[in-house]
């Protein structure tokens, strides 16, 4: 079990004596180094009944969008839970600033399944699960962008970031990756051991699909995109009908400046996000390229990497 916890910003402003939440980031991140300190005080006392160890991780987006930090991560959740500790994720407040946040701790937990290969993401809220339009509540959602994403006004906190939109868009994460999601009411009894027996409580997300891998799961959550190229429909059809990987000849436009080996999203004339993917050439190079037969890369830049911009191994389809 690995426990993503909000609640640091919360429990500083009440040490602090703070009425409402500040709105300027030095003094949100003062509350958090305050309230840190006070929800793992919350959290040792309510494992050590159960004679159960605990380990503080502290996350920023930046060390999950860094390959290197990511796989470090990975083994030192992996490390603390084969040693039988739990461990209580939370954002680092006290240095993110608003390029590195996660937005909220909802999606921190949908990228940290993938971080420790999770079965399945319980989010705890404070109503009986998503609605439908006349209010009733939906045990399960099969289709999140047609059942889900309409309904998703929600419960929004004056003091937490997360709101039901929020969660929804978390369960649309991992259930594209074929994880399974619930969001259910955080004050019933037993709420958790209930979920993972099946009870009928709150709403199940169904996955969407199969599986992917850790890195492909990576590529398309993990890594901010540092640039975009808009593909034509030939492009389009081709990666979401075939599988196939994308070639320059399909690039009709590159925005943006990256490296090779950086993220990049790909885009449909229309603007919508089809797919991300690891760039094989740097930005200035690909705007070379860009419309050109595979054969003519290296007439054109003097020298080839590969044939493709984005090899289909290092692409996801969103």
């Amino acid at each position: 079990v690995v426990i993503v916890s909000s609640g640091a910003i919360a429990l500083g402003m009440r040490k602090l004596r703070l009425t409402s939440r500040p709105h300027e980031l030095p003094a949100l991140q003062a509350a958090a180094a305050v309230g840190q300190n006070q929800l793992m005080q919350h959290w040792e006392h309510a494992f050590v009944a159960h004679d159960i160890a605990i380990g503080q991780v502290l996350l920023t987006h930046d060390d999950l969008g860094d390959r290197r930090r990511f796989l470090s991560a990975r083994l030192t959740l992996r490390s603390l839970l084969d040693q039988h500790v739990v461990p209580i994720i939370n954002e680092n407040d006290t240095v993110a600033t608003d390029e590195i946040k996660f937005g909220d701790n909802d999606q921190l937990a949908a990228l940290v399944c993938n971080l420790v290969s999770a079965d399945v993401l319980v989010i705890l809220t404070d109503v009986e699960g998503v609605r439908d339009v006349n209010g009733v509540r939906m045990p399960i959602v099969r289709d999140i962008d047609r059942e889900a994403v309409p309904v998703a006004g929600g419960s929004v906190s004056g003091v937490g970031s997360g709101g039901m939109a929020s969660k929804v868009g978390s369960a649309r994460i991992v259930t594209r990756t074929g994880i399974p999601a619930v969001v259910a009411p955080g004050r019933e009894p037993d709420v958790v051991s209930r979920v993972l027996a099946g009870d009928d409580l709150g709403t199940l997300f169904l996955p969407a699909g199969q599986r992917v891998t850790a890195r492909k799961h990576w590529i398309a959550y993990g890594a901010k995109p540092s640039g975009a190229v808009v593909v034509d429909d030939g492009a389009r059809r081709a990666l979401l009908d075939g599988g196939k990987s994308l070639l320059p000849a399909g690039i009709v436009e590159v925005r943006g400046e990256f490296a090779p080996g950086d993220t990049v999203s790909v885009l449909s004339s229309t603007g919508a996000e089809l797919a991300r993917g690891l760039v094989a050439y740097p930005s200035d190079e690909l705007r070379s390229i860009r419309g050109l037969q595979s054969t003519a890369i290296e007439a054109t830049l003097g020298y080839k990497s590969i044939d493709e911009a984005i090899h289909r191994d290092d692409l996801v389809i969103l």
